[in-house]
């Protein structure tokens, strides 16, 4: 079976390939670095011939809600006009938990719209929102951290390994299209100034943590607005056991 991966040279899509390929079938990276552009649709019907299911992992910074709304509705679009000539039969994208529950957020914006497109579109869907990864502690000390110190939401999240998270696109993948929305989590709430003090800690790196609620966080993300609901597909890899076992907290990482 051939399932194409939108984006899947990056972080997440490179987890997906290799989810695919453990399951016994074929990937096809989508990727404007590979010739195909899912805004203008150039090389999409020759990447999505034979294609049988699409999992959309594809990214775009968005400082403006209005262009990430324009970009992910676009894009969308594009990919599921393609993949109707195409016969696809399923179309799969991530997406995350919460979303719906913060209204400032230009990304997250962006991705209501993706969803929105997705789920009205011609091709049958499946909505998959995730916590945030393990690692995104440590994503916002690098974005925020300034003179020695960083400025960190106490947010309460339920952080999951990117590779649980390829392995559950997988296989909604491979299942009967759901037309709506589906929830994947790590095992137990985090707080995100606690993930980032620990994480810090094992890479021995020296950052005073300032929680805060003045960054690009706001307040209406406290409490448990970012946490899944109780039908939450539940993931196996612990915050413990990344920190563990993930090879950029090993000593000697960059």
């Amino acid at each position: 079976m051939k399932i194409a991966v939108v984006g899947g040279t990056g972080l997440t899509g490179r987890e997906v390939v290799r989810a695919v390929e453990a399951q016994g079938h074929q990937p096809v990276v989508i990727a404007r670095s590979l010739g195909v552009d899912i805004i203008t649709g150039d090389g999409l019907d020759a990447a999505l011939r034979g294609v049988s299911a699409i999992i959309d992992v594809s990214n775009a910074p968005a400082e403006d809600a209005e262009a990430a709304r324009q970009f992910f509705g676009t894009a969308t679009g594009t990919l599921l006009a393609a993949a109707t000539r195409a016969g696809v039969g399923h179309h799969v994208v991530l997406s995350i938990v919460g979303i719906d529950r913060v209204a400032g957020n230009p990304h997250y914006a962006g991705k209501l719209r993706q969803e929105e497109v997705a789920l009205a579109g011609p091709v049958p869907a499946t909505v998959v929102r995730a916590t945030q990864f393990h690692d995104f502690a440590a994503m916002v000390v690098g974005w925020s951290a300034s003179d020695g110190v960083a400025p960190i939401a106490p947010l309460l999240v339920q952080p999951i390994a990117v590779a649980d998270v390829a392995d559950a696109l997988v296989a909604v993948a491979l299942d009967t299209p759901v037309g709506g929305i589906v929830e994947v989590a790590g095992p137990k709430p985090e707080d995100l100034v606690d993930m980032a003090r620990r994480t810090l800690g094992v890479r021995g790196q020296t950052v005073e943590l300032a929680p805060s609620w003045q960054g690009r966080f706001t307040v209406e993300m406290a409490g448990e607005v970012l946490l899944p609901g109780p039908d939450a597909r539940i993931a196996p890899t612990t915050f413990e056991q990344w920190l563990a076992n993930d090879p950029a907290n090993q000593p000697g990482a960059a």
